[in-house]
């Protein structure tokens, strides 16, 4: 069942947001050659905690962390350890959020740690253009492939593969929520956009063939062809005057 947020809702949505949001910005900001990603994840339950929120990652359905840290051909849902050090080239994708009086924000963006190949950044920066290109046309009255078909055909315009086997999703009182938010479909088609939906967009790109699996810890996801990958997520509000991001730092 799809939820509509009330003005009020969406007030305290923005402020899990605002949370969640900057604890993504500090992390980006904390990652450097050497840094463990169990180090990283510390700072951001520190600052989650001190926002009078709760990781809203940690303990879902047994996931260990705060956040989910995936480097360079890890998709999604790298979980951090005290032995796991970045090094100086990776990129870096952090997926968080946090639960502020019941109700989440979720956000994700992936980072350079020093400098990186050209195709690399070229890849990070599609990933995060096509999120805005899905975001412009979360409008009410459309309808959910609308969101899908714009991230999809650009990022295959530039000769990249959005994921299929994960997705966006809406976002409340649960962290994921009906209705699904593939990266790939076709425009007119699926749920029809109203005002009070929230969905978290997130594209995820690989730089080779869109084929991931699933590593024996239950939770890393790898390019099935040891390409690099990107992923960007934003908490939106549907609302009569357009989207809105809720997950802006």
């Amino acid at each position: 069942m799809i939820v509509l947020k009330t003005v009020r809702e969406l007030s305290i949505m923005r402020e899990a947001c605002r949370i969640s949001a900057g604890a993504l910005k500090l992390i980006g900001s904390a990652i450097e050659p050497g840094v463990t990603t169990a180090e990283l994840d510390r700072l951001a339950e520190e600052y989650i905690r001190s926002q009078g929120a709760v990781p809203n990652f940690k303990n879902y359905h047994g996931y260990p962390a705060t956040a989910c840290i995936s480097i360079n051909n890890e998709v999604i849902h790298g979980i951090p350890t005290a032995s796991r050090k970045i090094q100086a080239g990776d990129i870096v994708s952090v997926d968080l959020g946090a639960l502020f009086e019941g109700y989440h924000g979720d956000n994700a963006a992936t980072f350079a740690c020093g400098d990186i190949s050209a195709e690399a950044q070229r890849l990070i920066d599609t990933t995060r253009e096509s999120l805005y290109e899905g975001i412009k046309m979360a409008r009410a009255g459309g309808r959910i492939g609308d969101i899908s078909f714009a991230i999809q055909s650009y990022v295959e315009a530039r000769g990249y593969s959005v994921v299929r086997d994960f997705v966006g999703h809406g976002v409340g009182t649960s962290l994921h929520e009906a209705p699904e938010v593939p990266n790939f479909g076709t425009a007119g088609r699926g749920v029809r956009l109203l005002p009070g939906m929230t969905l978290a967009i997130e594209p995820m790109v690989n730089m080779g063939n869109y084929g991931v699996k699933v590593m024996p810890d239950g939770w890393t996801v790898l390019t099935k062809d040891g390409s690099l990958s990107a992923h960007f997520e934003h908490t939106v509000a549907i609302t009569t005057d357009g989207p809105q991001i809720m997950t802006l730092a």
